[in-house]
């Protein structure tokens, strides 16, 4: 079933939101973060919700404005969400990109936009399962499904299959196990003595802070 996948795939992105939130913790603190995986989390959601989950959930709204429209109505316009998600997305890309640049960007600036990222997406899921879904599933008809399916099958983008689908899990096992050394890295005397490094009022000998 279509919103069965699509529930597991929200299962996966609340697992990497975890991750960044973690990371945004040890921001925090004080501390530097792991660049690679809040890049690997930022690479995995312009890819797979982008260009395969959100699809599956415009295809399923635009059945629903069929079937019931005053239900469509009632729920909003979930395809401008998701393009809302996207610019947000972006914006969090280019200030971690800004800051791997070493421009000049304020700290507090760059913790609030994680922030609204993660909150934004948990409560977008969160509508979604509460609102969207049960909706959908009420008013649409077997047929609606299958024509979802088969346009889903249809299109050539190799994401759009069950091969599409295990490489999603691939990188997201891949981004879990970087944040496990990277929290197993800070927690070894190397890093203790990087720590110990930070010059006074927080500014690291070299590299980006964050």
């Amino acid at each position: 079933m279509i919103v069965d996948l699509l529930r597991r795939e929200h299962r996966s992105m609340e697992l990497l939101l975890a991750v960044l939130q973690r990371e945004l913790e040890i921001f925090e603190r004080g501390e530097r973060p792991d660049y690679e995986v809040i890049r690997a989390v930022i690479c995995y959601f312009q890819v797979y919700p982008e260009v395969y989950h959100h699809p599956q959930e415009d295809l399923i709204f635009s059945k629903l404005r069929i079937r019931d429209p005053d239900a469509a109505a009632s729920l909003g316009d979930i395809t401008r969400e998701h393009h809302e998600g996207a610019d947000r997305l972006r914006h969090f890309a280019q200030a971690i990109d800004a800051v791997l640049a070493d421009r000049d960007i304020l700290r507090q600036e760059v913790g609030s936009i994680v922030r609204n990222f993660i909150v934004r997406e948990r409560d977008h899921m969160v509508w979604e399962e509460q609102e969207f879904f049960p909706t959908a599933l009420k008013a649409l008809f077997p047929q609606d499904w299958m024509e979802i399916g088969s346009a889903l099958t249809d299109r050539k983008d190799p994401l759009f299959s069950e091969a599409g689908e295990a490489t999603s899990d691939a990188v997201k096992a891949h981004i879990l196990q970087l944040a496990q050394e990277a929290e197993a890295e800070r927690h070894s005397p190397t890093f203790s003595s990087a720590i110990a490094a930070v010059k006074p009022g927080g500014a690291k000998t070299d590299g980006p802070s964050f």
